[in-house]
């Protein structure tokens, strides 16, 4: 009787020997490979060759590459940034409020959706982000001629009224 509980503790035992000497054996054999290329990892897939692609193979074959509209419409897109630059130099009473708003509201609304959306387009959320600046600037300058029209108003209305007193 004393043989057979012994025995069957002795195989009840055994999974866990087992395991303790197998998983000694396997992380040795992960470490050996783990390190074998001068500390670097092993890697299933040929990381190597994507390395050495040139930059315009990377570009040509991304999924946000030089063939497709991720690509070409903020290219495209800049056209707008550039012309609200260029119409700093223009007086603010030609300036449109209505069209500056809508190309801040534009640029701030597409630069958040840019970074939610699968592929994220960085390049399209920089370009978005500038056009809403610009309009922001754009707007601002409208805002500084309208007070200062009222202003002015004011002040004439008031040297009038001094005018007329003196008269």
């Amino acid at each position: 009787m004393a043989s057979a509980s012994v025995s069957s503790i002795l195989r009840a035992s055994r999974p866990a020997f087992r395991q303790a000497t197998m998983g000694a054996q396997s992380r040795l054999a992960f470490r050996q490979q783990t390190f074998r290329q001068g500390g670097r990892r092993w890697q299933s897939t040929d990381g190597t060759a994507q390395q050495q692609q040139s930059w315009f193979k990377r570009m040509w074959e991304s999924e946000i590459g030089i063939k497709t509209v991720h690509f070409w419409a903020p290219v495209m897109k800049w056209a707008l940034v550039l012309a609200g630059v260029s119409d700093f130099a223009r007086p603010a009473e030609k300036l449109s409020f209505t069209q500056n708003f809508a190309l801040t509201c534009t640029g701030f609304i597409w630069t958040r959706w840019c970074l939610i959306i699968k592929p994220r387009n960085v390049l399209l959320a920089t370009v978005n982000f500038f056009l809403g600046i610009v309009g922001l600037v754009q707007i601002s300058r409208i805002i500084n001629y309208e007070y200062s029209k009222k202003d002015s108003a004011i002040e004439e209305v008031k040297e009038e009224a001094k005018e007329a007193i003196k008269a």
